[in-house]
């Protein structure tokens, strides 16, 4: 290091020093500063879903925004899922099935190369395909888009609140046995922002999916986003309920209970820690209190930097890389 630049750093620190303190620090972790040498993105584990691997267990779990955006953030997230081994899921495809044209904004395999893409439908939707016998039209949507598996997203207390909402015949759970039963893809199991409890939880792990995704409490809350777009008493009265659901810490605890109880035959693949995740930190956390084959993913960050290009969008990605290398490399969990 120059003399120049050494003058500059200890002159930014006299500067900086007053602006620099905290009183509290993260009490989830041990700080283990003499054990390894500086962070490598090797330290990162790989982890395989519908056969392919990942580079690092970290899941774009998108939304697309709008359908007049939905191209370039879809196009914008497979380019960096493919030049950083991530895996992707698709917004919402029932555009594709509605209108076949829709199909451009999500047929992205050529850009994602070989990494995990899933396709994504709504649980109203595949109730819907099963009881009009059009299950078959899934199939098609899968070739179509060159995808991996589908994620069915169940969202009941969205629908519930959204002024024009879908009605179900059967429980969700219902609809994912017979998904499993007819298709012969890999399928993950996601909620949207609520979480779910753990006799939900628990019937999940124990199916033979590819993946259930918590969708937890804490990130983007589609309840209290239908409730902005209602009006009149209705959306006043239903306010207290927006706040219903399970966080991700709620969800880890109850999966540690299970496997200590020895009370769960669990079954599905992997175990996708999604929802009020803001950085590495947090899902870092999730990744090593997880007794199971464990990724964390988010979406509203993706969203975020997808929306500006892709070098903003490549510029998140590695320096949220190099702060879970740094977590491997110096951070042990308490309990």
């Amino acid at each position: 290091m120059s003399s120049t630049s050494l003058n500059k750093r200890k002159s930014d620190h006299i500067e900086l020093a007053f602006r620099s303190q905290l009183s509290e620090n993260d009490g989830r972790f041990f700080y283990e500063p003499l054990l390894a040498p500086s962070p490598d993105l090797s330290v990162i584990p790989s982890i395989e879903i519908a056969g392919k691997t990942m580079k690092a267990p970290w899941w774009i779990s998108s939304m697309t925004g709008g359908a007049e955006k939905a191209g370039n953030i879809n196009a914008n997230l497979a380019k960096a899922a493919q030049k950083y081994g991530l895996g992707m899921g698709l917004g919402s495809c029932r555009p594709v099935l509605e209108q076949t044209e829709s199909a451009a904004d999500f047929k992205i395999r050529k850009l994602i190369g070989g990494q995990p893409l899933f396709a994504n439908l709504g649980i109203a939707q595949l109730e819907e395909l099963f009881l009009n016998q059009q299950s078959d039209r899934v199939k098609e949507l899968i070739k179509t888009l060159e995808a991996d598996g589908l994620i069915i997203h169940v969202n009941p207390l969205q629908e519930w609140f959204q002024p024009e909402g879908d009605k179900f015949q059967f429980s969700s759970i219902d609809t994912i046995k017979r998904c499993i039963d007819v298709f012969n893809f890999p399928l993950m199991v996601k909620e949207v922002g609520q979480g779910m409890g753990p006799k939900s939880l628990r019937e999940l792990l124990e199916l033979p999916l590819e993946a259930v995704d918590y969708g937890a409490f804490g990130g983007t809350n589609f309840a209290v986003l239908e409730n902005l777009r209602a009006s009149g008493v209705r959306a006043e009265e239903w306010i207290p309920a927006t706040r219903v659901g399970h966080n991700a810490e709620e969800m880890t605890q109850w999966i540690c209970d299970f496997q200590r109880e020895g009370s769960l035959n669990i079954q599905a693949k992997n175990i996708i820690v999604s929802g009020g995740i803001k950085s590495f930190l947090d899902g870092y956390y999730h990744l090593l209190k997880v007794p199971h084959n464990v990724m964390y993913a988010q979406a509203s960050p993706f969203l975020k930097y997808a929306l500006l290009g892709e070098e903003p969008l490549f510029e998140y990605i590695e320096s949220q890389l190099q702060g879970l290398a740094m977590s491997y490399s110096y951070l042990s969990l308490k309990s």
